[in-house]
């Protein structure tokens, strides 16, 4: 399949009148189509099921390239599968994806991809960890969206554990960052810990909490029942 082709596929679903509010929403001032969401869900199903591993990570670089907002989110999600083998094109693809996020949808559903490459081979959390320490606030963010999968263990074995710890310490590097998407990002990692491992956050917010800014302490405190030094959930 060729990028021309693809992008007929998606030309033939826009729907008049809403690339102009997707555009508002977004805040975007590249091209938006205006296509719903589950509508590209469908299409890259199906190329996923159609194309070789090579095909898509070709396809899915001219999409990105193309820098049409759904053309994007169509890359991300056509590579956004568990298994994939071999997988090292992909993930090559994926970081380099990353300098050039600036927007959250775009930027989480590349995440989104992301997760799966570092779920498949956790050795990968080394290249992630140079994105803590980039100036670009979409790349730091993105350190901690990409590894939203290890908030999720309910039995979590020691080396997930110990990876787990390494994640909360970048976390910890963020706290004192004003920036309200990084105050997002930390709040989002720690409430989705609190729901496998709420020792773990209620540890965190102890010793950070008085640094986050309020809403993000709130946030993160979403589902606990108490948590020391922090703003107590609403009911």
């Amino acid at each position: 399949m060729t990028l021309d082709d693809a992008l007929a596929q998606l030309r033939a679903h826009v729907e008049p009148g809403r690339a102009e509010q997707m555009a508002a929403y977004h805040k975007q001032s590249r091209v938006v189509l205006g296509i719903p969401n589950p509508v590209l869900n469908d299409l890259t199903k199906g190329w996923r099921q159609s194309l070789s591993v090579v095909e898509r990570v070709a396809l899915s670089d001219a999409l990105w390239r193309s820098d049409i907002f759904e053309a994007r989110l169509a890359a991300a999600k056509l590579l956004t599968q568990a298994r994939i083998r071999p997988d090292d094109a992909v993930w090559a693809l994926i970081q380099g994806w990353v300098p050039e996020f600036d927007s959250w949808a775009i930027a989480d559903h590349a995440c989104m991809a992301a997760q799966k490459r570092l779920v498949a081979d956790p050795a990968r959390l080394d290249a992630v960890e140079a994105w803590t320490r980039s100036e670009h606030m979409w790349t730091r963010r993105a350190a901690l969206v990409a590894t939203l999968p290890w908030t999720k263990q309910n039995h979590p074995k020691p080396a997930e554990l110990e990876q787990r710890d390494r994640i909360l310490g970048w976390a910890a590097g963020y706290v004192t960052d004003r920036d309200w998407f990084i105050q997002k990002a930390v709040a989002w990692w720690l409430r989705e810990l609190s729901k496998h491992d709420p020792e773990r956050t209620r540890a965190f917010l102890a010793r950070h909490g008085d640094a986050m800014k309020p809403f993000a302490r709130k946030e993160a405190a979403k589902y606990l029942a108490e948590t020391p030094g922090t703003d107590q959930p609403s009911a």
